[in-house]
């Protein structure tokens, strides 16, 4: 691979939504964390796009300015040798004294950028405004952000302010350090389109490269969108001004999502209704192209080789980024990053690739007009407070020196395979995934997954979850591999060869472990620790299960992994052991503790059982002094992936976010589904229930560690829309045999 540079960014938004402003850097607790910086530095970028933004330093008044922040920042980073790209507005109207359709917006922001450059005179890159194509269409065309308006003329006007603004910028920049360097970015995608539509496809795609093409003096009379910018009452002599005495770009810089080429498609019916638009001429839906069957999305090569031609300047991709399972994180920056490399190596003036959003990104599900928290992983992890290192981080570190990847990376990514169509759907799992099925296209090549408990709920879920995420695996049944043995283990290891294991096998009658101990602990401890032992001579990752009833109850308030476990029964005191002896034999091994776990892909769980029982009006009793952290299956599953991809290590607790006895707990999920529980739910004492074997009466699991799950709540909500459990009054004797039928299905 040709020698191209690794950069990176921090997403750094201040957007206004009303009199409401979002700051980004807040949300990711960067504004109050130096010790960041050194992170990055570890990474290897050669330079970072960076924030000193108007809004922070000058937010009240144009000659009241708090330089201490970027300052302390900006100095660290020269330190650590690593070059800023400075960014002076990032989506956003700028300070409450302006706003993009201001008439001398351009003008107050070039002062805001000449005090930049006289504050920090040996900054020699700037984006001095972050996508102005991109944030004039969200803020004045489709009103999403500050101004909120929904016309051609404030669109143009806000694109315009932002590129006068620019070129000021910029003038006013090289008047104080003439080698500042331009590095002007936007989104640059492509829009596919049926027949019908080709005429506003077309436009689209002369409209994508407005930015560059107003800064480069290509906007002359026979510009495609000449006319259309005179209509929207675009002045002529500053359309001339920028022809005539252009501010052309050192750097064009792409950024480019996953998202960024859309399909048009007048058969609206065929899509949601919150994708429906119109230009006055046609209704039609607006989709990511990826999800179309028909389209045929051009790629991040393509998409970055037209901007090498058009313009004929240093191009780099200066956002890659993807809000995805950890693997196709990894899978689209590789792709990004070897198209960069492959087009550098044929000769195109490719610089580099930024791994955007290091530290994630809050509500860009809403696009920002929602203050939620909702996060987006990046290259760092934040859930567990501070910043922590993942499988993106260790791509990262090695990607220009072209180190080994991640077996993972062997399969493409969901963006080029079968599954990424939703318009119209495809199969849930269009490929099989396991191996020794050799049903993958790559078929036994691959290094797989090794999942134990071919038979058991949890199994089953990985090799689900596995096919959907195209992660290659091999799930065995006992007869297969038996974990107690160290023989059968070597044997599977050596025919397999997987970069993992995850055990799901293993002894889960609770009461009837009293009276089998020793089958118990034969199948619950001996088996992870033979599992360890060889494993960690294989050098192969091993994450196995552990369970809340390693814990006496005595707390009463949420156990995290800090806490000494004290069994009450034998099933509890076999899980405490194997998590003693497996971290002893390999204490690289990730050791998993959950709670009762609910799923959508089979009947085997006490909301499902509660729910049929409420809705055939039957009597159901729960303990109403026994209290759990319900889990559902997929956020367990998903979460142990990521974590084991990360090579995360130790004991973690994965539940979902709330504490509820077993009586709150059916009751919860009844009123969710819409349900009644008073007739037919009884909260009783444990001791009414009888179980032979002691339980603690608190086991609820809290975390120290950034293995966040979402809500109870939410996966109830998510778990009832799954399953579509059918809710209905009880129906007439005769029918009720029919009814049981798609009862017993509905959680398949």
């Amino acid at each position: 691979m040709a020698n191209i540079e690794l950069w990176g960014g921090v997403e750094c938004t201040v957007n206004r939504v009303g009199e409401q402003y979002f700051d980004q850097l807040a949300q990711s607790g960067h504004a109050r964390r130096l010790s960041d910086l050194d992170l990055f530095a570890e990474l290897g970028i050669k330079k970072i796009r960076y924030p000193v933004l108007w809004e922070s330093v000058a937010p009240d008044h144009p000659e009241q300015k708090n330089w201490d922040w970027a300052t302390e920042r900006l100095n660290r980073l020269r330190e650590l040798t690593i070059e800023p790209i400075v960014g002076l507005l990032h989506h956003g109207s700028g300070p409450r004294y302006t706003h993009l359709i201001d008439e001398d917006f351009p003008h107050k922001f070039a002062q805001y950028a000449r005090a930049v450059a006289r504050q920090f005179p040996w900054v020699t890159y700037y984006t001095p405004i972050n996508e102005p194509l991109t944030t004039a269409r969200f803020s004045a065309l489709y009103g999403l952000w500050y101004p909120h308006t929904r016309d051609d003329a404030s669109f143009v006007k806000a694109l315009l302010n932002q590129i006068q603004g620019t070129k000021l910028a910029m003038e006013a920049i090289r008047e104080i350090n003439p080698s500042a360097q331009l590095v002007q970015t936007d989104d640059l995608g492509y829009s596919h389109s049926t027949p019908a539509l080709q005429y506003q496809a077309d436009f689209e795609n002369h409209r994508r490269w407005l930015t560059w093409d107003l800064l480069c003096g290509k906007v002359n009379q026979q510009h495609p969108l000449w006319n259309y910018l005179l209509k929207a009452k675009a002045p002529e002599t500053l359309l001339l001004e920028l022809l005539e005495n252009p501010c052309p770009p050192n750097v064009i810089g792409v950024n480019y999502y996953v998202t960024s080429e859309r399909y048009l498609d007048e058969h609206i019916a065929d899509y949601p209704w919150h994708t429906h638009g119109s230009n006055q001429k046609h209704r039609y839906a607006d989709v990511e192209a990826v999800r179309v069957q028909a389209a045929s999305p051009l790629g991040a090569q393509k998409i970055l080789e037209q901007a090498c031609d058009r313009y004929n300047l240093p191009v780099a991709i200066t956002e890659a980024h993807l809000c995805c399972t950890r693997e196709e994180q990894m899978r689209w920056f590789t792709e990004v990053w070897d198209a960069a490399s492959l087009l550098k190596e044929q000769g195109k003036n490719v610089l580099g690739v930024t791994a955007w959003t290091l530290l994630g990104a809050y509500d860009w599900n809403s696009l920002l007009t929602q203050n939620r928290g909702h996060y987006e992983m990046g290259v760092y992890d934040l859930r567990g407070g501070e910043p922590a290192r993942t499988a993106v981080s260790e791509l990262l570190t090695g990607i220009a020196s072209g180190a080994e990847r991640h077996p993972l990376l062997q399969v493409p990514g969901w963006w080029n395979r079968a599954c990424r169509s939703v318009y119209p759907p495809s199969a849930e799992c269009p490929e099989v995934w396991d191996i020794s099925l050799n049903k993958s296209k790559q078929g036994s090549k691959l290094q797989p997954l090794l999942i134990t408990g071919a038979t058991g709920t949890l199994g089953r879920a990985f090799a689900r979850v596995c096919d959907i995420r195209g992660i290659p695996y091999v799930l065995l049944s006992r007869q297969q591999m038996d974990i107690t043995n160290e023989d059968s283990v070597r044997k599977a290891l050596t025919q397999y060869k997987p970069w993992a294991v995850v055990n799901t096998a293993g002894y889960v009658r609770v009461d009837q472990a009293e009276q089998e101990p020793e089958a118990c602990f034969r199948e619950n401890t001996l088996g992870p620790a033979v599992l360890a032992k060889i494993c960690q001579e294989e050098q192969v990752q091993l994450v196995t299960f552990s369970s809340d009833l390693v814990f006496g109850g005595e707390k009463m308030v949420v156990y995290t992994e800090q806490d000494t476990p004290q069994p009450l029964n034998v099933y509890g005191r076999s899980k405490a052991e194997a998590e003693a002896q497996v971290l002893a034999a390999m204490p690289t091994a990730l050791v998993i503790r959950t709670s009762a776990f609910f799923g959508p892909w089979d009947e085997h769980n006490f909301v499902y059982h509660a729910l049929k029982a409420m809705v055939r009006q039957e009597p159901l009793e729960a303990a109403a002094d026994q209290f759990i952290t319900p889990t559902y299956v997929p956020d367990l599953v998903n979460t142990t992936l990521d974590l084991l991809i990360d090579a995360e290590s130790g004991i973690w607790h994965l539940a979902n976010r709330g504490t509820y006895s077993w009586a709150e707990f059916a009751a919860l999920a009844a009123n969710m589904a819409g349900l009644d529980p008073k007739p037919w739910l009884e909260a009783v004492p444990s001791a009414k229930i009888g179980q032979p074997a002691a339980r603690p009466m608190f086991s609820g699991l809290g975390t120290v560690k950034r293995g966040v799950l979402p809500t109870v709540e939410d996966a109830l909500q998510r778990f009832l829309h799954a399953t579509q459990f059918p809710v209905r009054p009880s129906l007439p004797p005769q029918e009720e045999e029919v009814a049981d039928q798609s009862l017993l299905s509905a959680g398949a």
